[in-house]
């Protein structure tokens, strides 16, 4: 992958780039957000689609990286709206659920590259001054298991129902003493 540095960045007393970051996991955004403070971006943060949109139009940011689970509308939804706003933008998804298809589609629609999780403000400043993505580098080389998303797809639905084992297993489509069952074991190594 071939890759700018940071000199590609403004040097002090330069208009800084404005970087929207738009991701669900407030913990994430609030550290990324710090990191590329540092690295010299100024960064506005939304938790949902509709927030980066609405951010994206008051005022146009020079890249956006987007996750690309979330709730309501996902990032591969709004990297479109993103860039009729500015075709120029500087796109990047960012997911802990790889794969080459949302990899393939995110491209096509238009991102400039895809990061899987966990990924740090180096990993995500590399991936937006990055001239192009590396296809083969998208998915990592050991993804993790089917157990191993079944358990963490169980955990953020679980979540969002804010512990609620009933409106859980609703939402998941299963018998409650089904997830009560899968929720006492160990979580599964990747």
């Amino acid at each position: 992958m071939t890759t700018a540095g940071h000199e590609d960045l403004p040097r002090e007393g330069e208009d800084k780039p404005l970087l929207l970051l738009v991701d669900d996991d407030s913990t994430f955004t609030r550290i990324m957000a710090r990191a590329m403070d540092r690295r010299g971006l100024r960064v506005q943060i939304a938790c949902s689609a509709d927030e980066g949109l609405a951010i994206a139009r008051e005022e146009v940011p020079d890249y956006a990286v987007l996750d690309l689970k979330m709730n309501g509308d996902s990032g591969l939804v709004l990297l479109p709206k993103l860039l009729e706003i500015d075709p120029e933008m500087r796109v990047v998804i960012l997911t802990g659920y790889s794969s080459i298809a949302t990899a393939v589609e995110a491209i096509k629609r238009g991102a400039c590259n895809y990061l899987c999780k966990p990924a740090d403000a180096d990993d995500v400043l590399a991936a937006i001054l990055s001239n192009h993505a590396d296809l083969e580098s998208l998915v990592p080389e050991n993804p993790m298991s089917v157990d191993r998303l079944q358990w963490e797809h169980i955990q953020r639905v679980l979540n969002e129902h804010n512990g609620n084992i009933s409106a859980t297993a609703r939402a998941l489509g299963m018998h409650r003493r089904t997830l009560q069952r899968k929720l006492q074991k160990r979580p599964v190594r990747r």
